[in-house]
């Protein structure tokens, strides 16, 4: 690593810690409007939904939208396990038994 990228990696950290420092230390100070703070309970829904979709239904870069695949069948049925247990280690748990259990026999 050179003098140029050691400094530029001291600047990222910088400014990094600074941003998120500044907004930690005035979160308890600003109180934002009520729309807004309930448009932003649907933020980690939105990045999960965002991330989880297309490794489900293009596990190979292609659709696959059928019941051979492991990925979507797997993620059925957590969704079940979800809102019949109401768990989310049972969540988990159905969804990895399901997904090594597809695997496994087809």
């Amino acid at each position: 690593m050179s003098g140029a990228e050691a400094w530029m990696l001291v600047g990222m950290v910088i400014v990094t810690f600074g941003i998120r420092y500044f907004l930690f230390a005035v979160a308890d100070r600003i109180r934002l409007a009520p729309w807004l703070e309930v448009s932003l309970r649907f933020i980690p829904p939105a990045v999960l939904t965002a991330i989880t979709v297309p490794a489900v239904l293009l596990p190979n870069g292609e659709w696959q939208v059928s019941f051979a695949n492991s990925y979507l069948v797997a993620a059925l049925l957590s969704l079940a396990a979800g809102i019949v247990t109401r768990n989310l280690l049972m969540t988990i748990a159905m969804g990895l038994a399901a997904f090594f259990a597809h695997r496994y026999f087809f």
